[in-house]
């Protein structure tokens, strides 16, 4: 008798995120809240919600009474306050606006016991045309002062300016004195806290573009050079001491930045007090009044910390076995004699929790999720991973799936910069694309901040044709010999810099890609750098050593510039602009989509006439996904919500008006 045989069946393909399409206006749409703030003195809670219009505004509760929340903004451009700070006198909010992602920010305070929501009671502390705001600085011992660094004087620098807002919020114009001229190299300033003085200045040299610290010992005296960082190595400002001493990080002498102690008069290292072989210090915690550290950040895939107070551990020790599983604990907001702390609890899977810390009781309290609506659905979690690459680096990565047991189609995700990094959490473009089928990957390539002064700088010279767009294949091959990835169906996608790597890819590794997406990126690295912003001005230099030299080498800008290769493209491509953006102007994305259409090369072409580097308000957001998830289903395959164009969105088309026009 012949065994019976039965064929096994089929391993479960494990869906990560909600089987029912998750909408766009969940994802990308304002935050039910954002930002929390506490006020200095304890009362007060702000934060970002939207108004009736869904415009992002600050409102303002008593801290322990939900009840009373009032909004106190009524932000006039439609883009929503994105960045505010309590004053210290704990009834003034100051916030930023520019004007239709101009990036020319300026700085405006509204006084609460007066606000009623109406755009009357905000003051512009910094009025005038192109004049944008850089640094604020707030001092707790001089609670009726700010200091705010602006270019109003010379758009190309920024100087350092006083500002009695208290006395001024009643008169027509509140008057800005002038602190500290900026002789035309400074790129940030410092204050010691107890003289609330202009003590510190970071210098950029626009010959060699190495960076030196300089400090004084009172307004009026001689700066003098503390230390310099010759270009390739990296180095800050973090602190004064109490002791004729300061914290600053530093690569010198070693790879990744260190967190020293150094003495004020000589320069001299007294204490390297902390560092990490694989990654770069990154946040500080000081007590404010003794300036003794509390602990050090390091995040070479996910926060870590060094703790050197014992007292702030164990908080955070409460804080970590409260936290939900998966989440990063930070703190996000303390009162002035930091007895209460706002702490968020961030994940990968799901929208941020705040809670509210009592630091004598050790006790939490609910505060509110920054997008209840998201906890309806399910989320993939996020992976972080190690890619080789084809000359022996590693490069952290995360990956983020659709399906745990079968290949599916790729979104390379890009970051901008190239001097910045990804990290873990929860990301809604991510989500997004996972939802809709695709797994995404993210990788910090060679050039991203953080791993030390060897990675970044192994990015000199390396774009478009180089060891940075080689990391990007060698990880797309990565993700598809691990089974992540479907080969077929590789979509590279991203913003800034991004949006380059992505017309890099498709026009020097074309048989990689089915398609791209490429927001606010350049085409044309010469024509990029030709029309930065005028206070830009102090880094140009540095941009040339670290892409490469542009302006003498003509040849050199054709071979790294996609524009010029435009006939290598064989995949459609998605391109989304802001038209008033400053830092990569439309031209840029103007240049490439008219030529791909001129060649017959499949383009589609978005602009947004009341954006920047990138889209703010949340119509624009939400249309420019919907048009993008179309693309992506067309290319990719995936699956997609219906199209409706909002209605508060400003999409036009440059490319259908010109095709119209020569009709």
């Amino acid at each position: 008798m012949k065994a019976s045989t039965t064929t096994p069946l089929p391993e479960p393909v494990t869906t990560t995120t909600s089987e029912e399409i998750i909408p766009r206006s969940v994802l990308f749409g304002n935050p039910t809240y954002a930002s929390p703030r506490l006020s200095p003195d304890g009362k007060y809670l702000a934060y970002l919600a939207p108004d009736q219009d869904d415009i992002l505004n600050v409102h303002v509760r008593e801290t322990l009474d939900a009840s009373t929340s009032r909004i106190v903004t009524q932000d006039p451009s439609k883009r929503g306050i994105r960045i505010f700070q309590w004053a210290e006198d704990s009834t003034t909010i100051l916030y930023r606006q520019d004007f239709e992602g101009d990036e020319n920010f300026h700085l405006w305070a509204v006084d609460i016991s007066k606000s009623d929501g109406g755009v009357k009671q905000a003051k512009d502390l910094t009025p005038g045309k192109d004049v944008k705001v850089s640094q604020v600085i707030t001092n707790k011992r001089y609670p009726d002062e700010i200091l705010i660094s602006t270019n109003a004087r010379d758009t190309k620098v920024f100087d350092m300016y006083r500002c009695q807002y208290r006395s001024g919020m009643d008169d027509v114009n509140v008057t800005l004195t002038l602190d500290t001229e900026n002789p035309g190299n400074v790129i940030a300033w410092g204050i010691e806290d107890e003289s609330n003085e202009v003590r510190f200045a970071l210098v950029r040299n626009q010959e060699d573009s190495s960076n030196t610290l300089k400090v004084r010992d009172s307004v009026g005296a001689e700066w003098r050079e503390l230390l310099t960082f010759p270009y390739g190595e990296e180095g800050n400002f973090v602190e004064f001491c109490n002791d004729n001493s300061c914290y600053i990080t530093s690569t010198l002498g070693r790879d990744t930045r260190a967190l020293l102690k150094v003495d004020l008069l000589t320069g001299e290292t007294l204490e390297e007090i902390c560092s990490n072989d694989k990654c770069d210090v990154g946040g500080v915690s000081l007590d404010e009044d003794t300036k003794e550290l509390r602990f050090v950040s390091f995040n070479y895939a996910r926060t870590e910390r060094v703790f050197f107070d014992d007292t702030i551990k164990q908080h955070y020790d409460v804080l970590e076995e409260a936290a939900p599983k998966g989440s990063e604990v930070s703190v996000v907001s303390k009162t002035r004699d930091e007895s209460v702390w706002v702490v968020a609890f961030s994940r990968s899977d799901g929208p941020t929790e705040y809670k509210l810390y009592t630091t004598d009781s050790q006790s939490l309290q609910d505060l509110f999720v920054s997008q209840p609506e998201l906890l309806k659905y399910k989320f993939a979690v996020m992976e972080d991973v190690r890619i080789p690459t084809r000359d022996g680096l590693e490069l952290v990565g995360y990956v983020t799936r659709a399906k745990t047991e079968e290949a599916t189609p790729l979104v390379l995700l890009v970051h901008g910069g190239p001097w910045a990094r990804d990290s873990y959490g929860f990301r809604s473009a991510v989500q997004w694309l996972a939802n809709r089928g695709y797994a995404v990957l993210q990788v910090n390539y060679r050039g991203s901040t953080g791993y030390g002064k060897t990675f970044l700088h192994k990015g000199d010279g390396e774009w478009g044709i180089g060891s940075m767009q080689h990391d990007l294949t060698d990880s797309v091959q990565w993700a598809i010999e691990q089974g992540i990835a479907d080969p077929d169906k590789v979509c590279i996608y991203g913003g800034s810099y991004g949006g380059y790597a992505c017309l890099a890819g498709l026009t020097f590794t074309p048989e990689l890609y089915c398609c791209g997406v490429d927001i606010v990126g350049p085409s044309n690295v010469k024509t990029l750098l030709d029309s930065i912003p005028s206070y830009w001005g102090p880094l140009r230099n540095q941009m040339l050593l670290k892409i490469g030299d542009v302006d003498n080498d003509a040849e050199f800008n054709k071979k790294i510039s996609p524009l010029f290769h435009v006939d290598n493209i064989r995949a459609p491509l998605l391109i989304g602009q802001g038209a008033n953006d400053p830092r990569v102007k439309q031209a840029e994305a103007d240049q490439i989509a008219f030529s791909m259409q001129e060649k017959g090369i499949p383009v589609e072409y978005v602009l947004y006439p009341d954006e920047g580097h990138g889209f703010a308000r949340p119509d624009n957001r939400i249309d420019f996904n919907a048009r993008a998830e179309l693309f992506l289903q067309k290319h990719l395959g995936g699956r997609a919500e219906e199209f409706e164009q909002p209605k508060g969105a400003t999409a036009v088309f440059p490319l259908l008006e010109k095709e119209k026009a020569s009709a």
